[in-house]
């Protein structure tokens, strides 16, 4: 059947253009031409309509030097930056003008041996928070300058048309066009003798045209540019074949079936790889009776082969597969580097936009080693919280494994990974979660992944993902699919969102979680991380916001008791443990304590966020009203609890580092200052000693056993920025010391149940103003005492001893004998003990690492003993910048050799060695002062440390 044509007058040239973003004069232009641009802010995506402000043009070209669209050459000014020359004129509501001048080539400084191919524009507003003019897919907006020809309409590709609606047609070419073509699926259609031509389809058959426009002129033929437009057929309304659920099913190595949930749309087609992402009809999508579900099946596959595809949605809207286990990303892939993924597939650039689902049937599969791990028990729990980026150099999961003798040596049994799941960006905290079921690949492949949680289990650590579950940010296919915008608001119809937050706290766009369709999505996401990838729990971020109770601003009336939140919740964790009986479930929670409570008693384990109590008491600051400094409520009997499902933290990634403060706001009395770096370190030691040996799980944060002391912003962008990897702290004999207390306090609590018994007896003075601190636990077995001065000057501590008798130091190995429970001990300012009436010995090994991730060995040195002073025994650590003779030999002060703990030829990296007090002859050397010296060929270095007896 023939297409009836019919020839547009001229004078629908402009109504045709009025429907583009921009408007231009010349409308054909070269790099030596000047041009007057007119730009409708109420189009595209609608960014600055309305706006009222001054309105800037960041901008750029294409040109034969650049490798892709988003290789713009030749940009007029940084990202905010206003200038005179890039700002536009407004000539109406939501009309600006903007000129280049004398000519394309000088306004951008084009060198001679460029074409520039397109113009490159985004428009934005002049002042943070930018407002920002884009396509209506949220693109860069394009102004094309070539010979050839010019298609102006359609100007949407790919085109839909209804049955036996007009197609207008508008192309326009070079000055030196004679003749302009018009062919339809290869026959000529007609021909004018004109630079340009103005033509109506009436598009009166279903399926696919293609059309193509052919420019001569004198010399024949110089230039073409085709265009298609599609009728579609009714949708085929068919059952989705048994089993298949929304996503990717793999059906064997050459079939798979696609199935979309989007209720209200008119139709899908599957673009991509396997269609050269033109729309075809052999991928159009069927519709489930119930009309809420699109399906096809794709055959004809390769094996192990990735293809890239996206659903093109109401022939609009373009979305990769919710349920993807791996994206390509248009903005973000580039700078992963080969390192850290190799092979990774490129971006089809010029063939759609935004970010495409890979699927891939017959992958190479993972093997696990370890198939039974057992998990540690919830009171048990000594969790390292985790970002990766922030961590190691090389921000993968390859160079992670190889860090893993530093956590068993300091003896955690869990690390909690930050997000991980597919983000916006590539350097980020991970909360703008966009792909839940696709791990991010800025970490490295997924079975690089699935090899860490392997090796953590083959070391008895558990891994647990922070899930961010609240919200999604505008990538999200799920926000996209119903959205006001190409990046959200949701509409109303959005099946899983709400339009306006219930919570103040909201970021990004909020989850309805009493939605069937959210409810169906947090299930499969939860229940696909604990079978695909075997970890073993979740911490899941912002658990206060899984509400449908609206509190507007209202930040305490959020926290209070809220029965539909607690249904929420007691539902989703249900589920999860119908998959994996035994998995954590960590709520960030921080509402009423009621609230709190009823959860603990289904199971679930909360967030205990002791931060500002142990920052004020690390200070020395313990009467500040403002500043609660009381330790109890980080101990779950404290707050009324029957299970010890209290996650207490003294830092987090959200809370400033300990000795941040301490250096920064740490009090001093005469010679004692908290704010010098060794005795800011020994006050981490203090309150460590009052956190892991209270009973229930405990959480620490990255580095914070190095005292890591790096600013963390309140609030804006630089909050979540990059910081400084300060490996080099491993290096620091103090604050290597602290890595080996907390090890120490680590290795007592996991070696001894009385320290992780909920059952044991647990009596606390570590209140608000209590500079004398005590800790007094007891079991059938085993009684402790735990005392500190958490001043600045010398105090007397009651230890409240639970019986007289011999009492024994855990650090310093010395014999306590007490007559009377109740006699005052003298402490220091900062001094700490923790006595027991059992002896517990500290390892012969030292608990620190033989090299740290990264450390290169360049220099000699000879570190401060540690524990110092010390008794029985202490460990000196030394490093060799290459192989060489040694000897490290212990002095009196009267210049006599006491003990010769090494000599001979050692190799390059760190050494120990470890002296037990005793002389060469074997006698027990006296208290007091002693010289240790290392000669390390012409390197001679001499410390000093105490021995009491």
């Amino acid at each position: 059947m023939k297409l009836r044509l019919l020839l547009l007058a001229l004078f629908v040239f402009p109504i045709i253009l009025s429907a583009q973003i921009l408007t231009w004069n010349p409308l054909f232009v070269t790099e030596d031409d000047s041009i007057t641009i007119v730009y409708d802010a109420t189009k595209g995506n609608g960014g600055l309509k309305a706006y009222k402000g001054d309105v800037y043009a960041h901008t750029g070209v294409i040109t034969t030097e650049s490798v892709a669209p988003w290789d713009w050459k030749h940009v007029k000014t940084e990202w905010g930056q206003n200038t005179a020359e890039t700002k536009l004129e407004r000539i109406d509501d939501d009309l600006y003008r903007f000129e280049i001048k004398p000519s394309i080539r000088q306004y951008y400084g084009i060198l001679p041996n460029e074409q520039v191919l397109e113009l490159a524009f985004v428009f934005r507003s002049a002042a943070q928070p930018f407002l920002e003019g884009k396509t209506e897919s949220g693109g860069d907006i394009f102004l094309p300058l070539r010979s050839g020809i010019n298609i102006l309409s359609p100007s949407q590709q790919p085109f839909f048309a209804s049955l036996n609606e007009p197609v207008p047609i508008v192309a326009i070419s070079s000055p030196e066009t004679r003749l302009l073509k018009l062919f339809v699926d290869d026959s000529l259609i007609t021909q004018v003798q004109n630079d340009t031509l103005a033509y109506t389809l009436i598009a009166n058959e279903y399926g696919k045209k293609v059309v193509n426009i052919v420019a001569e002129n004198e010399m024949g033929p110089y230039a073409e540019k085709s265009f298609y437009f599609v009728v579609n057929e009714p949708v085929s309304i068919e059952e989705i074949p048994p089993g298949i659920i929304e996503g990717i099913n793999y059906i064997d190595d050459s079939t798979v079936t696609l199935c979309l949930f989007a209720p209200n749309k008119d139709f899908v087609y599957v673009i991509g790889d396997f269609g050269d992402w033109e729309v075809e009809p052999e991928y159009y999508m069927k519709l489930t009776p119930d009309r809420s579900r699109y399906w096809l099946t794709l055959t004809g596959l390769e094996a192990q082969k990735e293809y890239l595809f996206q659903y093109l949605v109401d022939g609009k809207l373009r979305i990769a597969d919710p349920y993807t286990e791996k994206i390509s990303d248009p903005w973000y892939d580039r700078s992963i580097s080969d390192d850290i993924y190799p092979n990774l597939v490129s971006y089809p650039t010029g063939k759609t936009s935004e970010i495409t689902s890979i699927l891939q049937t017959n992958p190479i599969q993972y093997s696990w080693e370890i198939t039974d791990f057992q998990r540690p028990a919830l009171q048990d729990l000594v969790i390292y919280e985790l970002l990766i980026r922030d961590f190691i150099q090389e921000h993968d999961y390859k160079t992670l494994i190889d860090t893993l003798g530093y956590f068993e040596r300091l003896g955690i049994n869990a690390i909690e990974l930050m997000p991980i799941t597919e983000f916006e960006g590539n350097e980020s905290w991970g909360y703008t979660s966009s792909f839940y079921f696709a791990p991010d690949k800025y970490y490295g492949p997924k079975n690089d992944l699935k090899r860490f949680i392997d090796e953590c289990h083959k070391r008895g650590i558990a891994v647990i993902l922070d899930m961010v579950l609240n919200h999604s940010f505008g990538q999200s296919p799920l926000v996209r699919l119903y959205s006001q915008g190409a990046y959200g608001p949701p509409t109303p119809e959005n099946p899983w969102y709400n339009v306006t937050a219930t919570h103040p706290y909201s970021v990004g766009y909020d989850f309805n979680h009493e939605s069937r369709a959210t409810q169906a999505l947090v299930d499969r996401v939860n229940g696909f991380w604990l079978k695909e990838y075997h970890v073993d729990g979740y911490r899941f971020d912002l658990a206060k916001g899984f509400t449908q109770t609206y509190s507007g601003t209202n930040v305490d009336s959020w926290g209070r008791y809220d029965a539909s939140r607690i249904a929420i919740l007691k539902r989703m964790a249900d589920q999860i443990w119908t998959v994996d009986s035994t998995a954590y479930i960590i709520l960030e929670h921080f509402a009423e304590n009621r609230e709190e409570k009823e959860l603990v008693e289904h199971g679930m384990m909360i967030w205990g966020n002791l931060n500002i109590a142990y920052s004020q008491s690390a200070m020395a600051w313990l009467e500040d009203p403002e500043w609660n400094s009381d330790l109890s409520w980080g101990y779950f009997k404290a707050r009324g609890w029957t299970k010890p499902h209290l996650v207490t933290y003294m830092e987090s990634h959200d809370e400033p580092y300990l000795m941040y403060k301490n250096l920064q706001w740490g009090r001093s009395h005469a010679t004692y200052n908290i704010q010098h770096l060794a005795t800011a370190l020994d006050r981490i030691k203090l309150v460590a000693a009052f956190f892991f040996t209270l009973p229930g799980p405990k959480m620490m944060w990255q580095f914070g056993e190095l005292g890591y002391d790096q600013y963390l912003p309140e609030s804006g962008y630089e909050r979540i920025y990059p910081k400084p990897i300060l490996w080099n702290y491993y290096q620091q004999p103090e604050r290597k010391c602290l890595y080996e207390t907390i090890a120490a306090l680590i290795k007592l609590r996991n070696e001894h149940e009385i320290f992780r018994n909920p059952e044991s007896v647990v009596q606390l003075q570590v209140g608000q103003g209590q500079y004398g601190r005590r800790i007094n636990i007891s079991n059938d077995s085993l009684n402790v005492t735990i005392i500190g001065n958490f001043g600045v000057m010398t105090l007397t501590v009651n230890p409240k001893f639970q019986k007289i008798g011999e009492w024994h130091d855990y650090f310093s190995g010395d014999t306590l004998q007490v007559t009377n429970t109740q006699e005052p001990i003298q402490l220091a300012a900062g001094e700490f003990h923790i006595y027991s009436d059992v002896e517990l010995e500290i390892s012969d090994e030292p608990s620190g690492i033989e090299k740290a991730p990264t450390v290169k060995f360049k220099t000699f040195m000879l570190e401060q003993n540690c524990p110092n002073p010390f008794n029985p025994k202490t460990t000196i650590r030394y490093q060799l910048a290459r192989p060489v003779e040694v000897t490290l030999e212990i002095y009196n002060l009267c210049g006599q050799k006491v003990r010769t703990l090494v000599r001979g030829k050692q190799s390059v990296g760190h050494h120990t060695a470890v002296w037990d007090g005793s002389t060469d002859v074997g006698r027990n050397a006296s208290s007091g002062l002693y010289l240790y010296r290392l000669q390390a060929g012409d390197f001679v270095q001499t410390r000093k440390m105490m021995l009491i007896r």
